[in-house]
């Protein structure tokens, strides 16, 4: 990441009522910007910080976060990514809980307050949450719902969206890992926000719950009923993008794939809070074996 000046505004009051701080990384792209901000007022049952993370802002999104006076943000001339941004955003924060939540999505009513009751019918913070999106495409993500209501702010269906979505069926889920994800800020400062190495952010969802695992969190849940509409990946596209699956490996001495399915069982009906699995020996082998070609594959032995 280059030196560069970040700027951080606030401007909401550490002694308002708000329940969660919403963190929205958006990078150019404002009229998605404005229909998520837009639905968050609109559509949450709860008053919420928000926290914009604005990555350069050269399509006017910086001039309009400037006019929205309840919004606070941090500014950076160039793309920060999601690791460093969304750990600049947590010197802003003054509830109790993080939201992530990406530009492109488009929270649907009640999302905030079935989260809410879901903190309170438990009796630790050992817990990381999700709500549930719904895509236009089916893309194999086992923890969704498809269901085309548009790609875009122009032709997105919205009032036929909010007519539907509480009919399309999804029963809670195991394997909180993407966003929307809700973190108690003391068990996000525990394990140290996002890493970094990981920027500018692929692999860095699981990253996060394998260290939130690793600090003993069993609870990964995500509600059926809280849902969000995401119209899909409208920044990752541009990036360049981070090995992040070969750092995964490197890092925890297993795959991304294998931590989520058995360790997270990640899109499994959810029965509670999760327990160590027993790694059978022969996939602590096969890990070995994958570790060692990539290693082999980054550093070859030299030649004779």
């Amino acid at each position: 990441m280059d030196n560069q000046e970040i700027k951080k505004v606030r401007r909401t009051k550490t002694s308002g009522n708000h329940v969660f701080s919403l963190l929205i990384p958006t990078w150019n792209n404002l009229e998605y910007l404005k229909l998520c901000v837009r639905s968050i007022r609109q559509n949450s049952r709860h008053p919420h910080q928000i926290i914009l993370l604005v990555n350069e802002g050269i399509d006017g999104s910086l001039a309009w976060v400037e006019q929205q006076k309840d919004i606070d943000y941090v500014y950076a001339p160039e793309n920060l990514g999601i690791c460093f941004g969304l750990n600049a955003c947590r010197s802003l924060v003054h509830t109790d809980y993080i939201v992530y939540i990406n530009d492109d999505m488009y929270v649907l009513p009640g999302w905030d307050d079935l989260l809410l009751k879901e903190i309170q019918q438990l009796d630790h913070r050992s817990f990381m949450l999700s709500s549930t999106m719904i895509e236009p495409y089916d893309i194999k993500n086992i923890c969704g719902i498809v269901k085309n209501y548009g790609d875009s702010p122009e032709n997105f269906k919205e009032n036929l969206l909010l007519q539907e979505f509480q009919q399309l069926e999804k029963p809670d889920w195991s394997g909180s890992t993407w966003p929307p994800v809700l973190v108690p800020v003391d068990l996000w400062d525990k394990v140290g926000g996002m890493s970094v190495e990981f920027s500018p952010g692929m692999y860095s969802d699981p990253d996060l719950s394998m260290k939130l695992w690793q600090a003993g969190v069993r609870y990964f849940k995500g509600l059926g009923q809280s849902r969000v509409y995401h119209f899909g990946s409208k920044s990752t596209k541009r990036i360049k993008k981070n090995r992040g699956r070969n750092m995964f490996l490197q890092k925890y001495g297993i795959t991304s794939r294998y931590f989520v399915k058995h360790f997270l069982k990640r899109g499994e009906r959810f029965a509670g809070p999760l327990v160590e699995p027993d790694i059978p020996f022969q996939d602590k082998i096969m890990h070995k074996i994958k570790l060692f070609l990539l290693l082999f594959h980054d550093h070859p032995f030299p030649k004779k």
